[in-house]
């Protein structure tokens, strides 16, 4: 890999954004009548590689059910204002409206109160007995304490989601989560991360987990870089894990690890982008939060936002572009990228010659940095 010199006694090497990179047609073309967008993970089939970020401004029990019924992977924060209040309706109108100057503090008090486990009971409840894939989301820190929760509710996929999430968390104060034991004693297949290097993720990949999210600090909503310094920029994020799980199926005999592109994905465009980098799936967070019915009311945060001691997120505007089917399959009434998500991808695999998700991670990529206009 090559390094830049930075300084006399620092080097670095170059990473790409997806605005650095683009995709090359190929030799063929084919109908889109004939892609196939296809996703299985473990036992589970979607008719779409996308999975809905567990975020309040995202996902609510209601537009879980109606993207697990357009064929997505629906995702609730079960660490949200869904499981720490009976209606949480006027507090995500209250967070729409705040002021930016005091957005943060209000939603520190906010998410102060406690979860409450026979609320994250009944809201997966509600979601199983719609018949879409169930899926539930926890935080590193909270997983030990409301797990058996989770899992006696009936969850069909658990997500273990962070800022970053390591297979070797040191702590001298408290016992960490074993995410390999964790893992080997569950009965429900689990998603994790973020990572955002080829060693992280082959750890993470060792652990049993069936999938893995990618990325650090690169959603619309992070702040990570300004307040951490710390970012991974997400082409190179991306194709470094896939290299993980290239090498980790070979280790391993033949298991093979989903690579989930999760961050930096405002657009169809950038989609597109991920999966030719070696994604198997996309998770959306403001490309879905831009939804009319989206419970942020055209506004997006994640965690991040209303942590009790750093924030390292903001509430930011992203408007409301169109219902969520629209944002989904379509029509387009824009060209920007942010409605006909789903068509759109289907539109560049047909445009490049691809019929299948697996097939477009062989796509020729260029190194074009993106110039606005």
């Amino acid at each position: 890999m090559n390094e830049i010199e930075i300084g006399r006694g620092k080097r670095g090497h170059r990473a790409y954004s997806f605005d650095d990179i683009a995709v090359l047609p190929s030799r063929r073309t084919r109908d889109p009548e004939e892609v196939s967008l296809d996703w299985q993970i473990d036992a589970y089939h979607f008719e779409m590689p996308v999975i809905a970020a567990p975020m309040d401004s995202v996902m609510s029990p209601t537009t879980a059910i109606t993207f697990g019924e357009a064929g997505g992977l629906p995702v609730l924060d079960l660490e949200g204002l869904w499981t720490r209040y009976e209606d949480p309706e006027p507090l995500l109108a209250e967070i729409a409206s705040l002021d930016p100057a005091v957005a943060t503090a209000r939603m520190q008090e906010i998410y102060s109160a406690p979860i409450v486990p026979e609320l994250i009971t009944e809201r997966l409840r509600e979601i199983r007995e719609a018949g879409v894939t169930v899926a539930g989301a926890l935080s590193p820190q909270h997983t030990q304490q409301h797990w058996r929760t989770v899992v006696d509710a009936g969850v069909d996929l658990f997500v273990i989601r962070g800022t970053t999430v390591s297979a070797e968390h040191v702590s001298s104060r408290a016992e960490p989560l074993n995410l390999k034991r964790f893992i080997y004693e569950l009965d429900v297949p689990v998603i994790v991360g973020g990572a955002a290097t080829y060693t992280a993720a082959l750890h993470l990949m060792r652990t049993g987990a069936a999938g893995v999210l990618v990325g650090f600090g690169g959603g619309a909503a992070h702040r990570t870089r300004q307040a951490l310094g710390i970012q991974a920029p997400m082409a190179s994020s991306v194709a470094d894990v896939a290299a993980a799980r290239r090498d980790y199926l070979d280790e391993s005999g033949g298991r093979y690890v989903h690579v989930i592109a999760d961050g930096g994905l405002g657009t169809s465009g950038d989609i597109v982008k991920a999966i030719a980098c070696g994604a198997d799936a996309v998770m959306l967070g403001a490309a879905l939060a831009r939804a009319a019915d989206a419970p942020g009311r055209g506004f997006h945060w994640g965690a991040e936002a209303h942590h009790p001691e750093l924030p390292r997120g903001a509430r930011v505007e992203v408007g409301q572009v169109a219902p969520l089917h629209e944002v989904l399959f379509g029509p387009s009434r824009v060209a920007d990228g942010t409605t006909n998500l789903v068509g759109a991808l289907r539109r560049a695999m047909a445009t490049t010659g691809y019929t299948e998700v697996k097939e477009l991670q062989r796509i020729e990529v260029v190194v074009a940095p993106h110039q606005p206009s």
